[in-house]
């Protein structure tokens, strides 16, 4: 499983453990992702992955689809149609 937000596409970020003597050696960032089961209009529900930030916003949206998660240069094309089903839910 690829460590991707279904929704906003923040994947993991690349960084250096820097130690007391200025050593640095490469470390992985990785998201914060939760497991999520939302409900498809026909009844059917889908397991998708989304990091923690964007369901903190999407809950202070009340699930709208703001300017920001509309970026498409991150996104996978699974997440465009879930964003289309969110928009047309709202």
């Amino acid at each position: 499983m690829a460590r991707r937000c279904d929704v906003t596409g923040k994947g993991p970020l690349v960084g250096n453990n820097v130690s007391h003597a200025n050593n640095k050696t490469k470390r992985r960032q990785l998201p914060n992702l939760r497991s999520v089961k939302i409900t498809n209009e026909d009844g059917t529900t889908k397991r998708i992955v989304v990091a923690a930030s964007t369901l903190r916003t999407m809950k202070k949206n009340a699930g709208e689809v703001t300017s920001t998660q509309e970026k498409t240069t991150r996104k996978k094309p699974k997440s465009a149609r879930l964003l289309k089903k969110l928009a047309s839910k709202a």
